[in-house]
């Protein structure tokens, strides 16, 4: 949390890492440590997370979720269980809690993974919004997360395709959740100009 936290909106998010193994303890998880990670160094404002492993069983990832809607998360995020395997079903469990369906942030997604595998066409990564909640589904490794979150760079660093983060703060927005404000180093916000709230400023 940097020096300025105290001048931004607190948001409440949800982290899932869904995994049978990694929940058995079979493996250590890597998906909450990557989230977290990424969120701390992209968002100028103070994190509350809410952090689940959870394994790969449908009733138990859309509890979850319920759950985390009603804690109050203005953002849910989760990671893995996206695949076509027979045990992948976040998805369906993410689909079974929505609302509204935003299907812009899957397609985004996947884009950009194609950037690097042809296989990324077997991903099944969605997003709904719930009550005020925005509910993302992640890839399931911690670079494809930062990738499809923050998006490509080219060699000198400038932006060559947005990741997905960029809509968040302003989606967050239309649904009644807190001002997001994002490290422009780490992932640029995107919001009409009628929407940005004015800097504030310290005497």
């Amino acid at each position: 949390m940097n020096s300025e936290s105290s001048d931004f909106d607190t948001i409440k998010i949800g982290i899932v890492s869904v995994s049978d193994r990694a929940s058995n303890g079979v493996y250590e998880d890597k998906g909450l440590p990557a989230l977290k990670e990424w969120l701390t160094r992209a968002l100028k404002n103070p994190i509350v997370f809410e952090p689940r492993l959870i394994p790969d069983e449908q009733a138990a990832i859309s509890m979850a979720l319920v759950e985390l809607v009603d804690a109050g998360c203005a953002l849910v995020l989760t990671t893995g269980g996206t695949g076509p395997a027979l045990r992948d079903v976040t998805p369906e469990a993410t689909l079974a809690v929505a609302h509204k369906e935003m299907p812009g942030f899957g397609e985004q997604m996947r884009q950009i993974s194609l950037k690097f595998v042809p296989t990324a066409i077997l991903s099944r990564q969605c997003a709904v919004i719930r009550d005020k909640t925005l509910i993302i589904n992640l890839p399931g490794q911690p670079k494809s997360i930062a990738e499809t979150l923050e998006g490509l760079r080219d060699a000198n660093g400038e932006s060559v395709m947005a990741g997905i983060f960029a809509a968040v703060p302003y989606c967050i927005d239309l649904i009644g959740g807190p001002y997001v404000e994002t490290n422009e180093a780490v992932c640029k916000a995107f919001r009409p100009k009628s929407a940005i709230r004015a800097q504030k400023t310290t005497a």
